[in-house]
């Protein structure tokens, strides 16, 4: 979704000939976020602070677009143990080198 716009078929006419925003399945909302934020990616600029639940909604918005290409059911890993996998795939290149 970083390099293309999706956008829904079902509402996508009907908004169309309404003259609505198409509710779209792209980082395009995650733009809109940044420069309402006043960041548009300038040299000097921080990136703003995104919150939990922003981060959450984005997610959440990649999963839907993934599910809908795919039709396959995204399944989150669990990243409770990540430093210990992350330890355990280092250490095993490591030793097989």
């Amino acid at each position: 979704p970083d390099s293309s716009r999706y956008f829904y078929a079902d509402t996508y006419q009907k908004n169309k000939e309404a003259g609505i925003e198409q509710k779209q399945l792209s980082k395009e909302s995650v733009r809109q976020w940044l420069i309402s934020e006043g960041f548009q990616g300038l040299e000097g600029q921080l990136i703003p602070h995104m919150s939990a639940e922003l981060v959450e909604n984005v997610s959440n918005r990649y999963i839907e677009l993934y599910e809908s290409i795919t039709g396959q059911k995204f399944i989150k890993r669990d990243y409770s143990t990540i430093e210990s996998a992350i330890e355990e795939s280092v250490n095993n290149f490591i030793s097989s080198n």
